[in-house]
C-alpha cells in the first residue's frame, strides 16, 4: 500500500446503495416552490409554507444545499482536476449566476417602468431608486445595490467565490474549517454592523455574507459525510428526536395564529429571529430539517416516488427555475396591485405560476437526458470508429507501415 493511499484505508466505507439518491433534489424542489409562493406578499398560500411554519423559511434551504452542491461538483474537481480547471469551472458558474441576476434586474426594471404607465402601482415594487428609471443602473449591476428579491444570487456568487478557501482548509482540517467559518458568524451576531455595503440598505446586505457563508460550510462539509456513506447522514435516536422537538417548538412558535383568527398559542414572547446574520434560531432550524431528510431512509424512498421526482425535477434546475420564479412573482404582484387579490385571480396564479415552473424544469431535464445520450452516442461512434481501423490496420500490415 502506497503512502498516498492509506488515509482512504481509514475512511468511513461506502454505504451501498440502489440508483441515485433525490433528497437532495427534492428538497431543492420543495424550497424552490416555496420561495416562489412566499415571495407574493397578498398570496394566501404562502400561510402553509415553511416561513410560517418554523424560524428558518426556504432561504435557509438553498443555501445550505448550495454548499452541499458546490462540494460534490467543485470539491471532487479540484481533487480530481488541476487548480486552473476546477476554478475555470467555479468562475464559469458564477458568471452564468451574475447574468441570470443582471437579466432579471433589467426585465423587472423594464416591466415595472412600462406597468406604470398603464396601471398605478406603488413606487417601493422594485425600490423607490431604481422605479424611476436606469439612472442607478449601474450600481446595481455592480452589487452595490441589491434590491428586494434580487439578493440571493449575489450572495451565492459571493460563497462561490469563497469555496476554494473552504475547500483548502477543511483539506486540512474540519474542525479549522468549522471553527473560523463559526467565529465569523458569530461576530455577526454579536455585531450586525460587520456587512457588505448596499446603498439600498444602510443596513447592508439583507443576507450578510459574512454570517450566510456558516450555513454554506456546513452544507459542504456534511457532502463530504454523506459521501462517504453513501448519501446518508448518520442517524441518532437522540438526535432525531432532538430535531423533531425543536421543529415542533418553532412551529408553534411561528405560526400566524393571528390571521387564522385563532388564539395565540406561542410559548414564548420573543420577536421573530433575525434574518441578516442568520440567527442561532434560525440555523438550529434549519440543519434540523437537513438532518431529518437526509438521514431518514423513508425521505429516501419518498424522493424517488413519482411525487418526490416532480420536487425533484425542480431541484435539478434551480437556477432557471429560480429566476424565472422570480420574474413570475413581479407579475404576480403587479396583478395583485392591479386587480386585487381575490380567490380566483389567487388559484391562478399559484396553479399557473407553479406549473408553468414544473414544464420548465422538465423541459430542460428531457434536453439534459438528449444531451447526454447524444454525447453518449458520439462516443460510442468514435470508439466503433477507431476499433474499426486498427482493425483494419491489423489486416493490412504492409499498407500500415
Amino acid at each position: 500500500m502506497t503512502q498516498s493511499s492509506a488515509p482512504a484505508s481509514r475512511a468511513i466505507p461506502p454505504t451501498p446503495r440502489k440508483g441515485r439518491d433525490h433528497r437532495v433534489d427534492a428538497l431543492r424542489g420543495a424550497a424552490l416552490g416555496m420561495m416562489f409562493v412566499d415571495h407574493i406578499p397578498d398570496n394566501l398560500l404562502n400561510r402553509l409554507t415553511l416561513r410560517n411554519l418554523g424560524f428558518c423559511d426556504a432561504a435557509e434551504i438553498f443555501v445550505l444545499l448550495a454548499g452541499f452542491a458546490s462540494m460534490l461538483a467543485y470539491g471532487r474537481a479540484f481533487a480530481r482536476e488541476s487548480v486552473r480547471s476546477a476554478m475555470n469551472k467555479l468562475l464559469r458558474r458564477c458568471a452564468k449566476l451574475y447574468v441570470f441576476q443582471v437579466g432579471m434586474l433589467l426585465i423587472s426594471i423594464a416591466v415595472i417602468t412600462q406597468w406604470r404607465q398603464i396601471h398605478w402601482v406603488p413606487v417601493d415594487f422594485l425600490e423607490p431608486e431604481l422605479a424611476h428609471g436606469w439612472t442607478s443602473l449601474w450600481r446595481a449591476m455592480s452589487l452595490m445595490a441589491l434590491p428586494g428579491n434580487l439578493n440571493i444570487l449575489p450572495l451565492y456568487i459571493v460563497l462561490l467565490l469563497l469555496f476554494p478557501v473552504i475547500y483548502w482548509v477543511q483539506r486540512r482540517s474540519v474542525w479549522l474549517a468549522l471553527a473560523l467559518s463559526g467565529c465569523a458568524w458569530l461576530t455577526v451576531n454579536l455585531d450586525p454592523a460587520l456587512n457588505l455595503p448596499n446603498w439600498l440598505d444602510p443596513d447592508g446586505w439583507y443576507f450578510n455574507p459574512f454570517a450566510w457563508q456558516f450555513l454554506f460550510t456546513l452544507g459542504a462539509l456534511a457532502a463530504k459525510v454523506t459521501e462517504a456513506r453513501g448519501g446518508d447522514l448518520p442517524r441518532y435516536r437522540l438526535v432525531v428526536a432532538f430535531c423533531w422537538a425543536y421543529l415542533a417548538f418553532s412551529a408553534v412558535q411561528e405560526f400566524p395564529w393571528a390571521q387564522w383568527h385563532l388564539p395565540n398559542l406561542a410559548p414564548l414572547d420573543i420577536d421573530p429571529p433575525l434574518k441578516t446574520p442568520l440567527s442561532p434560531l434560525r440555523l438550529i432550524d434549519v440543519m434540523s430539517i437537513f438532518y431529518l431528510v437526509q438521514s431518514s431512509p423513508t425521505m429516501s424512498r419518498f424522493a424517488a416516488s413519482r411525487t418526490g421526482q416532480v420536487l425533484a425535477v425542480l431541484g435539478r434546475h434551480s437556477l432557471e427555475v429560480f429566476s424565472a420564479g422570480t420574474l413570475l412573482d413581479l407579475f404576480a404582484k403587479l396583478l395583485f396591485a392591479t386587480f386585487g387579490s381575490h380567490w380566483a385571480l389567487q388559484i391562478g396564479i399559484n396553479v399557473i405560476g407553479l406549473g408553468t415552473l414544473f414544464l420548465l424544469a422538465r423541459a430542460l431535464d428531457r434536453r439534459k437526458t438528449q444531451r447526454k445520450l447524444e454525447q453518449k452516442q458520439t462516443e460510442q461512434r468514435t470508439e466503433r470508429q477507431q476499433a474499426e481501423a486498427a482493425q483494419r490496420g491489423a489486416s493490412h500490415p504492409v499498407a500500415a507501415s
